[in-house]
C-alpha cells in the first residue's frame, strides 16, 4: 500500500492479473466464514478456484462423534464449494483439533501447490490472534503458516523430491498469498453482487451451524457485519478484506 492508503486507512483493490488459485485452509466452513464471497467474484469473472483442507472437521461438533462428522462435514463442504463456484475440493486427512506444524504438512500442502499450479493462494489468517484480539486457534496458525512456507518448498525441486517422481515438478508461480481474516488487511474485493452466495455457501454447513446453535439469520449477520465493515474502508460496498503478501 502506498502511504497515503495506510494513513487513510483505506483498502486497495486485490490484483487481477492471475487465473488460477488455490485456497489452503484447516477446516470445513473456514473459507466461509467472510473469504466465500470474493471466491463467487472470482469464478463468476471465469478464474479457477480449487480448495485444500487440512482436516473433515471431525472433531468440530461437541455432540456428534468424529466418525459421524466426519462425511457429513465433508459432504457439506463440498456443497458450500459448489454454491461459490468452486468444483475441486481435497481433504488432507490431518487430524482436526490437533493439526501439528511440521514436515509432513508442508510436504501435502506442496503436492497440492504443484498439482494445481496457483497464481493466488489463499489462507485464513494464521497470526495469534483475530482482529479484535481475540485469540486464534492453533489449527489456523498451524495450517496457515505451513502454507506459507508450502510455496516456497513448491518452486525448489531439491525440497521434497519424492514428488518428483510423482510427476509433481516445482512450481515458482505463486505472485501472492491472500490472507483472510488477517488483523492487518491491505487490499479487499467488491462482494456486493455476490454476497447472496456467500451467505448461501455458510448455510450449506447446517449441521456446524447447529451444533454451535447458530441459526441461519445468526450466519447471514454476521456476514453482513463483516462485509459492511470491510467495506467502510472500500468505498461502501459490500467487501472481503484480505492481508496481501507478495512474492
Amino acid at each position: 500500500m502506498n502511504e497515503e492508503d495506510v494513513e487513510s486507512g483505506r483498502l486497495r483493490p486485490m490484483p487481477e492479473d492471475w487465473q488460477r488459485a488455490l485456497a489452503v485452509v484447516a477446516h470445513p466452513d473456514d473459507m466461509e466464514y467472510g473469504a466465500s464471497g470474493a471466491v463467487a467474484r472470482w469464478t463468476d469473472e471465469g478464474r479457477e478456484v480449487a480448495y485444500l483442507l487440512a482436516t473433515r472437521g471431525e472433531a468440530g461438533i461437541d455432540g456428534m462423534s468424529p466418525e459421524e462428522a466426519a462425511p457429513i462435514r465433508e459432504q457439506e463442504q463440498i456443497a458450500s464449494a459448489a454454491a461459490v463456484g468452486v468444483e475441486r475440493v481435497e481433504f488432507l486427512d490431518h487430524r482436526d483439533g490437533v493439526i501439528e506444524y511440521g514436515l509432513r504438512l508442508r510436504h501435502d500442502i506442496t503436492a497440492a501447490v504443484r498439482r494445481h499450479r496457483p497464481e493466488l493462494v489463499v489462507i485464513t489468517n494464521h497470526r495469534d490472534t483475530w482482529p479484535g484480539g481475540a485469540l486464534n486457534m492453533a489449527d489456523h496458525r498451524h495450517t496457515g503458516l505451513a502454507t506459507l512456507d508450502a510455496v516456497r518448498d513448491a518452486g525448489n525441486r531439491w525440497v521434497f523430491q519424492d514428488l518428483l517422481a510423482e510427476g509433481l515438478e516445482p512450481w515458482q508461480g505463486v505472485r501472492w498469498v491472500a490472507v483472510a481474516a488477517s488483523p492487518f488487511p491491505t487490499h479487499a474485493v467488491d462482494i456486493t453482487t455476490t454476497f447472496e452466495r456467500a451467505v448461501e455457501s455458510l448455510h450449506c454447513h447446517r449441521a456446524y451451524l447447529e451444533g454451535l446453535g447458530q441459526t441461519e439469520d445468526d450466519a447471514r449477520r454476521f456476514l453482513r457485519e463483516g462485509a459492511e465493515l470491510s467495506g467502510r474502508r472500500f468505498g461502501g460496498v459490500l467487501a472481503t478484506d484480505f492481508e496481501l503478501l507478495t512474492l
